[in-house]
């Protein structure tokens, strides 16, 4: 398994990361020209952090993505209670940097993962956006652009924890340190800075 970095970080310059953040977040935050999936990160963050909400259907409407209507059946009425013992089990967000056993296919995160995948119309970008709503500093967004650019298209998950706890987590803190250069939101974690760098920069070469 493997991962890279955006070329934006492949250097120590955080330049070309900066430029990229601005261009989606907006400077000022959400100011004139931010993207639809800034507001993502803070859409009624407030919601119930152990159970499936309609804010969390909403919210990823701005990253594109349409819930499907066995999904909204599902987690909002039918598997409501089963998801959101899924969650518990889970236990609180937390950032992935500090997880310190691999992540295999027993985790209660691939559990939820897999009961999202279960549902008709949901795929491993759905699954993903919906996941990173209720557990943003543990579960990173996957889609067809970040994997393409960090290299991974067959997995993604446990790959990038290991790149977060290299060298004493320095790349964990260097994603949270561009957040705080920009004065983003606690909410973003580093997991968000990361994809929006790889999605910005892989957008900016036609993927």
């Amino acid at each position: 398994m493997t991962f890279r970095l955006p070329d934006a970080l492949q250097t120590s310059d955080d330049a070309a990361a900066i430029a990229l953040l601005k261009r989606y977040y907006g400077a000022p935050y959400l100011g004139h020209g931010c993207a639809d999936g800034a507001y993502f990160d803070t859409w009624s963050t407030d919601s119930d952090p152990m159970r499936f909400t309609s804010d969390d259907l909403i919210a990823i409407k701005f990253l594109s993505i349409e819930a499907p209507k066995a999904a909204v059946r599902a987690l909002l009425r039918d598997r409501s209670d089963e998801f959101s013992g899924l969650l518990v089990t889970l236990g609180p967000d937390r950032d992935l940097a500090n997880e310190d056993e691999p992540l295999d296919h027993t985790w209660a995160g691939w559990r939820i993962m897999d009961e999202l995948h279960s549902i008709p119309g949901v795929g491993t970008t759905t699954a993903s956006k919906l996941l990173a709503r209720k557990r943003p500093r543990l579960r990173p967004i996957w889609d067809t652009v970040v994997a393409a650019v960090t290299d991974t298209v067959p997995a993604q998950w446990e790959p990038l924890r290991a790149a977060l706890r290299a060298n004493d987590l320095a790349l964990h803190h260097r994603l949270l340190r561009l957040r705080d250069v920009l004065q983003l939101p606690e909410e973003i974690g580093a997991l968000r800075i990361l994809d929006v760098i790889a999605w910005r920069e892989g957008k900016d070469r036609g993927l």
